[in-house]
């Protein structure tokens, strides 16, 4: 199980919240495309194989590119990897881009599974979160994608800003699974010092993210999605069955991938190595065949706080055996001396691996960070 994540550093206008990499200056997006397309030739031999079960377009803005744009990155791929036709193709994208056009152009390059970034349906959030879109156009947009025969889409929802009530926020579930898509990702509103909502809280202009009311929506998301057969397979991740998103499902896993982009991350199962975020100098570097990424050979130590990190956030757990098996006895130990407490306090679970309970969920990373070495 292998991927490639493609990071397309664009978008139309900078949200409030985001701290991703992105530019908003599109005039750079050709000599780009040309920097990704040879960084996929140089790359070819990072992963394991040539085959490859999944691609995730990511951003930024994956939508803002051209079908020109596009069909040349796929050329690219096709002449370097090779996957079967069900392999799973996702595009992030926002509802304003999605016409007819888009889509059906999308549908030619075999894109099967789309991220539609909704994050709200109250229009006045939208605008403060500063996003092109419409909550209508966002209705419109998935109608759209499904008349279009695109059986698998999922949509982004942002939970705990001022704008949110618990009532407010039951309709806006209820909203999204009347929508009929088979996955949701939801994400609790944080404030980054290099955004502009983090500098609006900094001066005074906006209150800080009120912590406990956060939480009480993530109880409420987690309630409302399994009564509507959701399953929550990772802290942030929703799907209906047969649908968990194989591409992020293989970063949980451990699985190998490459990053290719600015600012992206490869993993090869021995090393990792990410890129730089920005967007000339990366260009530049793969014009002239300088350097643009930097690498680390990941020690047992890392690879064992690693696997913590991601599989304790997942259905699946962490497996007390493959930890013994792989990273030896003084991990386990230690692993299954620190889970006692919270397994005395109802925040872990074991039922054939060592996972998190509802109220174990609302605290994950405190908690992987107890069981770290």
């Amino acid at each position: 199980m292998q991927g490639i994540y493609l990071h397309i550093p664009f978008c139309r206008k900078a949200c409030t919240y985001c701290d991703f990499h992105f530019s908003t200056q599109l005039k750079t997006k050709t000599d780009l495309v040309d920097a990704l397309c040879k960084e996929i030739e140089l790359q070819k031999d990072f992963l394991r194989t040539k085959n490859i079960n999944s691609i995730y377009f990511g951003g930024g803005t994956p939508s803002v590119l051209e079908k020109e744009e596009l069909d040349k990155i796929f050329t690219t791929l096709h002449k370097n990897f090779t996957w079967d036709k069900d392999a799973e193709i996702t595009f992030e994208c926002n509802p304003d881009d999605l016409t007819k056009e888009k889509l059906l152009e999308l549908k030619t390059f075999g894109v099967n599974r789309l991220s539609i970034g909704l994050q709200s349906f109250d229009d006045d959030e939208l605008k403060w979160m500063n996003r092109l879109h419409t909550s209508q156009q966002s209705v419109d947009a998935v109608k759209l994608a499904q008349e279009l025969g695109f059986k698998n889409i999922s949509i982004d929802l942002i939970y705990g800003s001022k704008f949110q009530t618990i009532e407010s926020w039951k309709k806006t579930l209820e909203k999204a699974i009347s929508l009929g898509v088979q996955h949701i990702s939801s994400y609790n509103l944080t404030v980054e010092g290099k955004t502009a909502l983090g500098s609006a809280v900094k001066a005074g202009k906006e209150k800080a993210i009120d912590d406990e009311k956060s939480a009480e929506q993530f109880m409420v998301l987690m309630d409302v999605l399994h009564n509507n057969n959701f399953e929550h397979y990772e802290i942030s991740n929703f799907a209906l069955k047969g649908f968990e998103a194989v591409h992020n499902t293989n970063y949980w896993k451990g699985a190998q991938y490459l990053g290719i982009g600015p600012s992206a991350h490869s993993f090869n199962g021995v090393s990792r190595q990410w890129n730089v975020s920005n967007n000339p100098i990366y260009i530049d570097a793969l014009k002239h065949g300088t350097e643009y990424f930097e690498t680390e050979t990941l020690s047992k130590l890392n690879r064992y706080n690693e696997y913590v990190l991601t599989r304790l956030r997942t259905k699946w757990g962490c497996d007390l055996n493959y930890i013994k098996k792989e990273f030896g006895n003084t991990f386990a130990e230690h692993f299954e001396e620190t889970s006692a407490q919270f397994l005395i306090k109802d925040l872990q679970q074991i039922d054939s691996n060592y996972s998190l309970t509802k109220m174990g969920k609302l605290m994950a990373d405190k908690i992987a960070m107890e069981l770290f070495m």
